[in-house]
């Protein structure tokens, strides 16, 4: 099974011309399906370009939501109208609002779109004020406390979503894809080949989501996960465990990019990924 994936292609910045152009390119790979992990667009623009890629790919399209997909919106009203939309769109798959993939007999595909939940780093000292918090209907006339208890139930919200369903794959795959917009551990908060800093990391990181794939990893070290994120802008590998690998991609808007294009035996290679594929900065920990 080939596969292309793509983070953050940010589609509402492009030209109907430009969007053609991106969409040749992931055909040109001939792939058997592409991941997305979120930033698509934003809440007015998300459906019709949604629909818009999935025609011009003619694949399956399973994709989980990043934070400007909400943008406009609120963040139930947005997930709620997409699952009952995909529902009737044959090829895409919001793996938010979805059961567990079989990808094959071995490889199962979960995912959800996560968030910055506040917990890494430094909230109460960090000057970041991201847009989030005006132009998603949920942190609008928040003040900082509120925030901060709200991005703590969106991060422990992807968690239960996560750890629910990566309880049914315990007995019944070898190797796990989880797909999530927000990288899950600050070590896979990438920013110019280094970890995100402590005024960042609050909103760049989930560590709810990486408690739950750690423990999970701990109680099978037999099943091997990769988790392909984005977010940052800034691409990087990092190897959490010897089963439990992080691939954050690169972003730049207005310029969307394949992340990469893989066979999913390839993916689960350690020695290929872990050397830096494709110029990316890579470390253990």
């Amino acid at each position: 099974m080939r596969v292309v994936w793509a983070t953050d292609i940010h589609l509402n910045f492009l030209n109907a011309e430009e969007r053609a152009s991106f969409f040749s390119s992931i055909r040109d790979h001939q792939p058997d399906a592409v991941f997305v992990t979120g930033d698509i667009a934003e809440a007015p623009s998300l459906q019709p370009l949604l629909d818009e890629m999935r025609r011009a790919i003619h694949v399956p399209l399973y994709f989980v939501l990043g934070n400007h997909d909400f943008y406009y919106g609120s963040i139930l009203q947005v997930r709620n109208s997409l699952k009952n939309w995909c529902q009737i769109q044959p090829g895409l798959i919001y793996l938010s609002m979805t059961e567990l993939v079989q990808l094959t007999p071995s490889t199962v595909l979960v995912g959800h779109d996560g968030w910055g939940d506040g917990r890494y780093g430094n909230y109460y000292a960090s000057p970041v004020r991201l847009s989030d918090q005006e132009l998603i209907a949920d942190f609008q006339d928040l003040d900082r406390e509120a925030v901060l208890n709200k991005l703590h139930a969106l991060g422990d919200e992807a968690a239960s979503y996560l750890r629910e369903r990566l309880d049914n794959t315990l007995a019944s795959y070898q190797h796990v894809i989880c797909l999530t917009h927000v990288p899950p551990f600050k070590e896979a908060c990438w920013y110019q080949g280094k970890m995100g800093n402590d005024d960042w990391l609050p909103f760049f990181a989930c560590q709810a989501v990486g408690e739950v794939l750690l423990n999970v990893s701990r109680e099978r070290p037999d099943c091997h996960i990769t988790v392909l994120c984005g977010h940052t802008h800034h691409a990087g590998i990092v190897q959490l465990r010897p089963n439990l690998r992080v691939i954050t991609g690169f972003a730049e808007y207005g310029a969307p990019c394949i992340q990469d294009t893989f066979e999913l035996e390839e993916l689960f290679c350690q020695s290929d990924f872990l050397k830096g594929r494709d110029g990316r900065e890579a470390r253990s920990v």
